[in-house]
């Protein structure tokens, strides 16, 4: 009589398993995750610039884009850009004249966007914040020696605003690292769905979303230790008190 395989016989690489899936799904996590935070980046530069810049009117709507994001849930505003969003370019596709019919949108380009867009308004007030930390009589002495705004911009207010925005930032990688298992709503593919496909074709739900649970935990762990090395290197040559 053959014994029974283990579970762990599950998880073999190829047709006999599903470790390529998961495989899969941890690169398309990564893939989402680290394009959905670059794009949030720099719509929390805009943001904070809106914010920091003087306009009443610019504040008005970046102080509108990060309150419409923090008083929605992610799942919502991820089902929001996705079907919004789409029907929105194609709106403008087809009134340009470029197609007749609309083009589909990716689930992979949704996932991101949809990241990026609910993280760019934290990173907002992260990066607003990092800025206003920053010593003013740098910038104003910036500005005496005659460094035009991008100048300063790169020179002084960036490196800074960077080692104060650090931490913050850190912790909102963790956060959009598990909020990409909400993209699985939209067919996107990526770690939570290879679990629940697994589970669903072998029944076995407890071992494949533990496995997917000990995949994310993998990548949180290995993220908060190069953070931690980011932190220090960040701040070098700065006095700890």
């Amino acid at each position: 009589m053959n014994p029974q395989p283990s579970l762990w016989s599950l998880m073999a690489y190829g047709d006999t398993g599903y470790g390529d899936e998961f495989l899969r799904g941890i690169l398309f996590t990564l893939q989402i995750s680290i394009s959905g935070y670059l794009l949030a980046f720099m719509l929390g530069l805009l943001g904070a610039g809106a914010k920091l810049h003087g306009n009443r009117w610019l504040y008005r709507l970046g102080d509108l884009y990060t309150t419409f994001v923090r008083a929605i849930p992610e799942l919502l505003l991820i089902l929001m850009v996705y079907y919004m969003g789409s029907r929105a370019v194609n709106a403008v596709l087809i009134g340009l004249g470029v197609t007749e019919r609309g083009i589909n949108i990716s689930p992979f380009i949704a996932a991101v966007a949809s990241l990026g867009f609910i993280y760019g308004a934290y990173l907002t007030d992260i990066l607003r914040g990092a800025i206003q930390a920053i010593p003013k009589g740098q910038i104003e002495a910036a500005r005496a020696y005659g460094m035009h705004g991008l100048m300063r911009f790169r020179r002084i207010i960036f490196p800074q605003m960077i080692r104060y925005a650090v931490p913050g930032m850190g912790n909102q990688w963790l956060n959009i690292t598990k909020d990409s298992a909400l993209v699985s709503v939209i067919g996107a593919f990526e770690l939570l769905f290879a679990a629940k496909s697994a589970a669903s074709q072998t029944k076995e739900y407890i071992f494949f979303y533990s496995v997917g649970a000990l995949c994310f935990l993998t990548i949180t762990v290995v993220s908060m230790i190069v953070l931690h090395r980011i932190e220090r290197r960040a701040s070098r040559g700065v006095r700890r008190a």
